[in-house]
């Protein structure tokens, strides 16, 4: 990173250390940096970046989200006029190809994960991906991209698909829509809060991103001009990392000839809204005991708790039943209250499932 011969440094070493000081090393030495260090981005990126403006020269990272599909650059370049109001996809190969089979296969999320461990889609430890602590990195990433905020991977608020079971699959399916893992970042209501998180939802089958199956990955981009775009293809491996890296290394030798770096990501002041404050329409499931005025007092809760109910099922399970509830657009924070009154109610045994819907009735300000 300080050798006069060396013109442009390639970092995939990964991790925080000394990834970082490297990095930063090359950069204020005037030398254009390359990488796919996710974990490097989503901590320090904001910093990184204006330490390569500074130097005048590229910090390019295309591999670092969804592989050998092209989001960085649309969002730092072709979209550089529009404003972003949402971006949101699958980024995590490992948590899709597992959700795929208990959609396509009914498959346990255990016999799932065995599979994709066995296909090298997953690792032996694979907390990092199903617990979404990759996609939660690539988020913030792409929140940096497309409102200039300064979102590292512990604003981003997570959850993995560790409990998700076969049963909301299945349930979710004969709804009419199918479970990913998505990375969102929003505006909230145009501006200037932001919401940026990884959770699993339950998508319309009539969306892009339904169709998105096995280890491939999509990004789905929401323009308030330019309307809905969105980018697929293959997120991870070798091959189509390879491919990400070898064009930016090209952009960067392009542009160091050219003697100008490749245009900086916009920067702006931004807030985080609050998880609780955000709004989403549900999917409840409860196993409850199967006699008169259960459904009643389960109904009251949820009327006590601004929670309006948009359709209910009862499922008889021998001595118990369980209710599957889809509820209208309601304040997250009264859904996590009316959990735990149900909870507290003694005919119910559990809450066996919950799944935030995305669709038509979104309603924190961005795009349907």
């Amino acid at each position: 990173v300080a050798r006069d011969d060396v013109d442009v440094v390639v970092e995939l070493i990964g991790g925080l250390h000394p990834a970082h000081e490297l990095v930063e090393t090359a950069l204020r030495n005037g030398k254009p940096v390359v990488t796919g260090n996710k974990a490097l981005l989503a901590v320090a990126g904001a910093e990184l970046a204006e330490v390569a403006a500074a130097a005048g020269v590229d910090l390019l990272y295309e591999a670092a989200v969804a592989g050998a599909i092209p989001v960085i650059r649309p969002l730092r370049e072709s979209l550089a006029g529009e404003q972003i109001v949402r971006v949101m996809g699958i980024v995590n190969g490992t948590t899709n190809y597992i959700l795929t089979r208990m959609e396509e296969k009914g498959d346990s999320y255990d016999d799932a994960l065995r599979e994709a461990q066995a296909l090298g889609l997953a690792e032996r430890d694979p907390s990092a991906d199903v617990e979404g602590h990759d996609a939660a990195a690539k988020a913030a990433i792409l929140a940096v991209l497309a409102f200039g905020s300064d979102v590292v991977d512990a604003d981003v608020y997570r959850e993995g698909i560790s409990g998700v079971s076969a049963a909301d699959i299945a349930y979710a399916t004969h709804l009419g829509y199918s479970v990913k893992l998505l990375a969102i970042a929003e505006l909230v209501d145009g501006g200037p809060e932001i919401s940026v998180r990884v959770h699993p939802a339950m998508v319309p089958r009539t969306h892009p991103l339904a169709a998105v199956r096995g280890s491939f990955n999509a990004v789905f981009v929401e323009g308030a001009v330019s309307g809905e775009l969105m980018l697929y293809g293959r997120g991870a491996g070798g091959g189509p990392t390879a491919s990400a890296m070898l064009g930016d290394l090209v952009d960067a030798a392009r542009n160091l000839l050219a003697g100008a770096p490749a245009p900086a990501p916009k920067r702006t002041t931004t807030s985080m809204r609050a998880q609780d404050d955000l709004r989403s329409a549900f999917y409840l499931s409860l196993d409850v005991a199967d006699r008169p005025g259960v459904l009643a007092a389960v109904a009251k809760i949820f009327g006590d708790h601004n929670v309006s109910i948009r359709a209910m099922e009862q499922v008889g399970l021998a001595e118990e039943a369980r209710l599957i509830f889809l509820t209208h657009v309601a304040r997250e924070g009264d859904l996590l209250a009316t959990i735990d009154a149900l909870r507290q109610l003694q005919a119910v045994d559990r809450v066996s499932g919950v799944l935030r819907v995305i669709g038509d009735h979104d309603d924190n300000g961005g795009a349907p």
